[in-house]
């Protein structure tokens, strides 16, 4: 009895031993195909970081360009309010004159 009992252990230690290389073979397989998909969307993502760097550095130059013109058009602003200004206009436009001046047109 005990030769029987030691070859049914015996098979079912080597049954135990097939099952267990099987289920490690699964683990090492879906362990690979996880760290392929890992991978993968790696650099996907890295693609992606570098697209938003550009786009950010496009974004940052239309900024400097906007505040820019905005200090630009701050200081038209000022000078539009300014009497100088005025008086620009007065003869550029209508041809008007202080008192003391004498204006020149050429002819075309």
């Amino acid at each position: 009895m005990t030769k029987i009992n030691k070859k049914i252990s015996a098979r079912q230690r080597k049954q135990q031993l097939k099952r267990h290389k099987r289920s490690m073979i699964v683990v090492t397989c879906v362990l690979a195909l996880l760290g392929v998909v890992v991978f993968v969307g790696s650099v996907s993502l890295r693609s992606q970081n570098r697209t938003y760097k550009a786009q950010e550095k496009e974004l940052q130059r239309e900024i400097r360009e906007e505040e820019e013109r905005l200090e630009d058009i701050k200081e038209l602003e000022e000078y539009v309010q300014t009497d100088e200004y005025i008086e620009d206009k007065a003869k550029e436009e209508l041809g008007l004159a202080r008192k003391n001046e004498i204006l020149f047109q050429t002819e075309k």
